[in-house]
């Protein structure tokens, strides 16, 4: 069954809402999802980056983020935006700019999109 691309894109829009809201439950997870960052492994379940997006101090700090730009390839849906933090000093917060790429199969045998892998890398700056 054919996923939507707004579909697609509304369940990478439920990650990139839930690192600010903790609302882990809300992000479509396949099972199996992994999640890269830096290069790194660090989501090794949809359970585990649910539990990590509620609970995890990583995401704790996490103040906004700004409207994403999305396109999409194939499977791929690629995610640009910039994350910023609660933290201030001297009138200046710590952000970072966002690369975030998606795996959400184009097509499903249940119709619905669901978040198979993540890869992100960010670059930190300084808003001032």
């Amino acid at each position: 069954v054919l996923v939507s691309e707004e579909s697609r894109i509304a369940a990478a829009q439920a990650y990139i809402d839930a690192l600010v809201s903790h609302a882990g439950d809300t992000v479509p997870f396949a099972t199996e999802c992994t999640r890269i960052e830096q290069g790194i492994k660090n989501g090794f379940s949809g359970n585990h980056l649910r539990r990590s997006l509620k609970r995890g101090p990583q995401y704790r700090f996490l103040a906004e983020t700004t409207p994403p730009d999305y396109s999409i390839d194939g499977d791929v849906v690629h995610a640009a935006y910039d994350v910023l933090t609660k933290a201030a000093f001297g009138g200046r917060r710590l952000g970072a700019r966002v690369d975030e790429t998606f795996v959400i199969p184009a097509e499903s045998s249940s119709g619905r999109a669901e978040i198979h892998h993540i890869k992100v890398r960010f670059a930190p700056f300084i808003q001032r």
